[in-house]
């Protein structure tokens, strides 16, 4: 009841701080509102104000802190242990979207990474010929045909779009490791994943987002392009992935060697 309570409310305010499409009399400023689709915008850009501002007192001093005080080769491990836990969620995605090969590559990494890799802190499968590659339920949903919607900025989240934040959401719901067991110490343990998880990619684009930020005339709407073009690519290579069942590097029957 208060999840649905909190989601109207939610909605509500989003609708409070919808822009105004331009009047007909303005053809260009009119076609430049619909591209960049952000009728949410003045809500968006006061969420982007609140998020720079708990990045720049909390999360981006703590990154840098994190970085500082953190060899590199234990930082890598941290990394790779945080990508290891993902891979149930990136193999049931991979098979949803109907991507054998992917989710070959995605089993077979979760199995030697978690046993020859010491439960993920070397990334063995790669040396093995099992690249990584990130699965997510948005980019599910995209296959499937759900259009993206407008453009959002959302507490904590980011940048993102209704299709994404509800992906989002399917996917911290279906994490298996959200499902084992109650308590104190479950409890800690998934406060310090989700406390990692956020210094590890904090920590990885620090000089990014400080050029950006330096940079840009407008950094919201900067952020605003770049998110959508990252996140357009990654479908459009989904989309195009049609690699063979079995893998490229696997020995050819000496019938087709000749050919």
């Amino acid at each position: 009841m208060r999840v649905a309570v909190g989601s109207c409310l939610l909605f509500a305010v989003l609708l409070a701080g919808c822009a105004t499409p331009p009047p007909p009399s303005h053809p260009e400023a009119r076609a430049e509102f619909y591209r960049t689709n952000d009728p949410l915008e003045p809500t968006n850009r006061v969420l982007y104000k609140v998020n720079d501002a708990l990045d720049t007192m909390v999360l981006r001093p703590a990154a840098i802190a994190y970085k500082a005080v953190t060899p590199e080769p234990v930082r890598e491990g941290v990394h790779n242990v945080l990508g290891n836990l993902t891979t149930p969620g990136t193999l049931a995605n991979d098979m949803a979207e109907g991507k054998p090969r992917r989710a070959g590559d995605t089993f077979m990494r979760f199995l030697i990474n978690t046993t020859v890799g010491g439960l993920g802190v070397f990334d063995v499968a790669t040396r093995w010929g099992y690249p990584a590659h990130d699965a997510d339920f948005g980019e599910t949903m995209a296959l499937w045909g759900v259009p993206e919607g407008p453009f959002l900025f959302l507490p904590v989240l980011g940048p993102t779009n209704p299709r994404d934040a509800l992906g989002h959401g399917v996917d911290i719901a279906a994490d298996p490791f959200g499902w084992v067991g109650q308590g104190a110490a479950v409890t800690a343990l998934t406060w310090t994943r989700f406390s990692l998880t956020a210094l590890d990619e904090r920590s990885r684009v620090l000089g990014e987002l400080s050029g950006i930020k330096k940079t840009a005339l407008d950094p919201y709407a900067t952020f605003r392009s770049l998110y959508r073009q990252h996140r357009r690519a990654q479908i459009a290579k989904l989309r195009a992935d049609r690699a063979a069942t079995v893998p490229a590097w696997f020995p050819a029957p000496a019938a087709d060697a000749g050919r």
